[in-house]
């Protein structure tokens, strides 16, 4: 994977897991995380593992309710696979629907944005947004992807 102004960039080596996900399949949610569990079992300070999964449930779980193509979930440590207990992780879904993801803020004017008990949906990006030390979304030729990076270490 190569850096495109999106996060640092330091340090990529390469995809240490991808799959891509059939369309409206939501059971690959479950095993995206799983998966992560796997990859993950030595890396970074407690809990940031457990957010790292939360946050790539998330991100597929709306790329496959939201989109109608599938999706495709690249995994990158830098430092590759023996990254353990340190580096930055990287989490990317890509999609092949161009329509960006909007944020949806508690409080905000917006009368369909996250209040308190009040949307059933709408949250996930909320989430990404406040967990992660990174994200955004990228725009493909034909789709897009929408991405978080974790340090290890909590910052």
């Amino acid at each position: 994977m190569t850096s495109d102004g999106d996060g640092d960039g330091k340090g990529d080596s390469g995809p240490c897991w991808e799959r891509r996900l059939r369309q409206k399949d939501l059971t690959a949610v479950a095993d995206v995380r799983a998966a992560l569990r796997e990859l993950l079992a030595r890396w970074g300070a407690p809990g940031r593992a457990d957010t790292a999964r939360l946050l790539a449930s998330e991100l597929v779980t709306n790329a496959l309710v939201h989109t109608d193509g599938g999706a495709v979930v690249t995994v990158t440590l830098d430092g590759g696979d023996a990254a353990e207990a340190k580096g930055r992780l990287r989490v990317e879904v890509r999609d092949f629907v161009a329509r960006h993801p909007t944020l949806h803020r508690a409080g905000s004017d917006d009368p369909e944005s996250v209040t308190a008990g009040a949307a059933t949906s709408g949250r996930g990006l909320l989430l990404v947004h406040s967990l992660a030390d990174a994200w955004g979304v990228r725009a493909h030729a034909v789709g897009k992807s929408v991405w978080f990076e974790l340090e290890a270490q909590e910052s």
